[in-house]
């Protein structure tokens, strides 16, 4: 035994090394109400106070641990000489026992050496001896602590606060008797008593806790039969990077934190280690409303996927005999291994035909089973994405934030790294242009289609039209805007020019560099949906576009706060009048009650005051809804990553239906929750008499021959290319009516 003392099978802790003690702690992710969201660590761990513990989680452990605890001066010297013959003289290295809590602390803190048939008693000796400077230096009570903060409960947790949080999602001072039960039980095999795991398994080891507690005199007997009946009800929450709620949220922050902390040092002059030094990461989501979300959209995405797959049948472009597949399968790192090594195709192909268990997203759920490579890439093919961000439009803040469909298959942020094209949600920034720059409320435009050479020839169409339209129809700003019209968006930017378009957009917060096309009037250009969402909170934040942020500050584990977020995120300057505001609010309000978004209103019988958008590209490749409300703006992006596969139809793949539909369940359960009273409740503010002087005017104008002929103040032509000739017909027809006139009154 004096060999291990004096160091012959390694050294062991001094006191100076034991008082130093130092425990890599994880840094935790708080949301707007100081609810953990999530964790970032290395080990599972987050510290907690002796005062913090509920008493009978310390009785649980004593009564079942070391029931002398209080007692001895940190070895049990007759279990553990017990143990020692035992494993000694009968090789039995699970004779177990003999470990007081000190000396279970010891070995949690300074670990264990494999030192073949002498490992059981040379470590047992070791951390006898750790565990007698432990008494001297420290209280039964810092001990206790100190064992709690240490040890490994199921799920690879270190540390019973991180355990209570994870299984019962409460703070250990919150933790019940038959709870604290439960984690202690699992102390004696974390796998086989594991309650997420093995539910019977450990209720049989909380009750045997429970027993023990009786035992010592720690518990009445009535208690524990009361306590023995009660199921195990947990309240289960993966902190795992993959797993858990807002994974995309908390991968995105982790990134944004490690920038920040690079410019941040420790009194010390060190560096901080978010993974081990404890902090505490404030952000502005509101992680209730987050579950809303994900909800909402698990329950969209679903559907959309079945809609989708379902349309396609078997001519789906994803199936293994098209084109497109084919394409894809030479991308596969196994085919592009096997093809260097000199495989022929057909080799090849066989190969990547094996079939093996393979972890699967399948449009629903995650799921294990046995398909091959290439069938696993048929299912990452076909399987549509989203991106879905809410925000506080005074602000910018982010109270949900949704990056993808499953983070666990799918790591691509779609808010934070996507460009997709817009649609026609960026036909807004048209019309705000043409507002400021002079163009009437109530000015008309035909819904022709135009030819425009300038643009090779570039003839956009509308996606509908009323039977009863025709090339004399006029539609206000306002119905133009509501019903999507594509033909007068493209006149609209025409009319008050592609540059004053961009310059509008950029105003608005639209950081891209935008395309000087015609088309951009269409949403040809990609943008962010973070920047979408800024730009559209500037319709109810007085003009003013807003740059979406989500850390607040960031605090050491002594609550000192290290980073505080005082950057300016509301734009300055007005990017547009309150008169244009209150005109784009009003066209937008029509779009969700009588236009492309109606299906808001009778469908999901919202009846909160909600402006909004519906957003649909060429070939169906993107849908989007952005939904506007006083206090919250709101953008939803469906579609798939492969650019060469969208919806085979308008009618699934439309923003109206594959996009507005996540909001409108998002919405509809934010307005069951009374919490959220002051944002589903909130109404738009009042537009000044003059607004709604200028707005009173027919949605629809139809032409009439002396209005041709004439012309009517109130109508804006746009023609350009092959319709010159029509415009030059219209010339004639006036010139010759004018003639008339003339000889008539020479007569």
């Amino acid at each position: 035994m004096g060999s291990v003392y004096f160091g012959f099978w390694g050294k062991v802790p001094d006191k100076k090394e034991i008082t130093s003690i130092k425990q890599a702690v994880a840094s935790g992710i708080y949301d707007m109400n100081g609810d953990l969201i999530g964790k970032y660590f290395i080990y599972d761990r987050e510290l907690t106070s002796f005062h913090q513990l509920p008493k009978h989680l310390v009785d649980a452990l004593v009564a079942t641990e070391d029931a002398r605890f209080f007692e001895h001066n940190g070895v049990d010297t007759k279990s553990l000489f017990r143990v020692l013959i035992k494993s000694i003289l009968l090789q039995d290295d699970s004779a177990g026992g003999g470990s007081t809590i000190t000396m279970q602390l010891a070995k949690n803190l300074f670990g264990r050496e494999e030192l073949g048939i002498f490992s059981m008693p040379v470590n047992k000796y070791k951390e006898a001896i750790v565990a007698g400077r432990l008494e001297d230096i420290y209280s039964k009570e810092e001990i206790i602590e100190l064992y709690l903060n240490t040890v490994t409960f199921s799920d690879n947790t270190y540390g019973i606060e991180s355990a209570a949080k994870k299984f019962f999602n409460k703070e250990v001072s919150q933790l019940n008797l038959e709870e604290s039960a439960t984690l202690i039980g699992t102390l004696k095999a974390n796998n086989g008593y594991n309650p997420r795991l093995y539910k019977e398994n450990s209720l049989r080891r909380r009750n045997t806790v429970i027993s023990q507690m009786v035992k010592y005199g720690y518990l009445s007997k009535e208690t524990a039969d009361t306590t023995t009946v009660k199921d195990i009800e947990l309240s289960y929450r993966s902190f795992q990077y993959d797993e858990g709620t807002a994974p995309y949220f908390r991968e995105r922050v982790r990134q944004e934190a490690l920038k920040l902390l690079k410019d941040i040092k420790k009194p010390d002059g060190s560096s901080y280690d978010m993974y081990k030094d404890g902090l505490k990461i404030y952000t502005t989501l509101d992680l209730e409303m987050q579950e809303i979300a994900e909800a909402s959209m698990q329950k969209h995405m679903s559907s959309i996927q079945n809609q989708y797959e379902k349309a396609y049948g078997k001519y789906a472009p994803w199936a293994q005999n098209k084109k497109i597949f084919k394409s894809y399968v030479k991308r596969i790192p196994k085919y592009q291994l096997l093809k260097k090594n000199g495989l022929s195709e057909k080799a090849i192909m066989d190969s990547l035909s094996q079939k093996h268990l393979i972890d699967v997203f399948n449009g629903t759920t995650d799921t294990i089973l046995e398909i091959s490579p290439l069938d696993s890439l048929e299912y990452q093919l076909k399987q549509l994405n989203t991106g879905f961000v809410a925000i506080d439009p005074s602000d910018g803040a982010i109270r949900s934030y949704i990056g993808g469909v499953n983070f666990k298959h799918f790591k691509y942020d779609h808010i934070s790294q996507s460009k997709r094209q817009v649609g026609s949600t960026f036909k807004p920034f048209v019309y705000t242009t043409a507002l400021e720059n002079g163009v009437a409320p109530c000015s008309y435009f035909s819904i022709e289609a135009v030819t425009y050479e300038e643009d090779d020839n570039w003839r956009p169409e509308n996606a509908t039209t009323n039977d009863e339209d025709d090339e004399h129809t006029f539609y206000s700003l306002k119905y133009a805007l509501s019903n999507s019209v594509n033909t007068i968006a493209v006149k609209v930017l025409k009319h008050v020019g592609v540059d004053n378009v961009i310059k509008q957009a950029k105003k608005m917060g639209i950081e891209e560099d935008l395309p000087q096309v015609s088309s951009i009037a269409l949403g040809t250009a990609g943008i962010s949906i973070k920047d979408m969402a800024g730009s559209y909170a500037s319709f109810v934040n007085e003009s003013k576009p807003v740059t979406p942020y989500f850390i607040v500050r960031i605090e050491d584990k002594n609550g000192n706060v290290i980073m505080e977020n005082d950057k300016n995120t509301v734009k300055n300057d007005k990017a547009f009048t309150d008169k244009t505001r209150q005109v784009m609010i009003e066209f937008l309000k029509t779009t969700v009650d009588k236009g492309t978004a109606k299906r808001l209103r009778y469908a999901y019988h919202l009846n909160n005051d909600i402006a909004g958008k519906t957003g649909t590209t060429q070939d169906n490749k993107d849908a989007w809804f952005i939904g506007i409300t006083p206090k919250l703006v709101t953008v939803t992006w469906v579609g798939n990553d492969e650019h060469q596969i969208g919806f085979n139809s308008t009618r699934i793949g439309q923003g109206a239906n594959a996009a507005l539909p996540m909001f409108g369940n998002f919405y509809s359960q934010l307005s069951k929750n009374n919490k959220f009273n002051n944002i589903t409740n909130a109404t738009f503010e009042e537009p000044s008499e003059e607004v709604m002087t200028a707005l009173e005017c027919e949605d629809r104008h139809q032409e009439t021959f002396v209005e041709r002929v004439f012309g009517n103040p109130n109508t804006i032509k746009v023609s350009s290319g092959k319709d010159e000739d029509k415009e030059e017909k219209t010339k004639k027809e006036k010139k010759g009516f004018f003639s008339f006139l003339k000889k008539k009154k020479n007569k």
